[in-house]
């Protein structure tokens, strides 16, 4: 049994923001809308996530890489400590920039 907070967003002129957890009982309906969503979003704005595990991190690496063979960078922006800490863990760090300036 999983006690995540569902995953939820909103859409903003070129940002989409996450609310929720992201991750791997979570992820299904942004996985499935992804191209939609984020047709026209140029930022992923994090800070309202309240936990993301290595499947959303997974998901998150995914979507900025379709992001950028389409010609549309994807900003990730509102990372947390936590999601920072699991970045570095994972030595992701090249792949999602993580700017110690707020």
């Amino acid at each position: 049994m999983s006690d995540a907070s569902p995953l939820q967003w909103e859409s903003l002129p070129q940002t989409l923001v996450l609310k929720g957890d992201l991750d791997r009982e979570t992820l299904l309906p942004l996985w499935q809308q992804r191209h939609t969503l984020l047709a026209d979003k140029r930022v992923l704005d994090l800070s309202q996530l309240d936990r993301v595990d290595s499947t959303g991190l997974a998901m998150l690496v995914h979507l900025r890489d379709e992001a950028e063979k389409r010609g549309t960078p994807l900003t990730l922006t509102g990372i947390t400590d936590r999601l920072e800490t699991l970045i570095t863990l994972y030595n992701l760090d090249e792949i999602i920039p993580v700017n110690a300036a707020t």
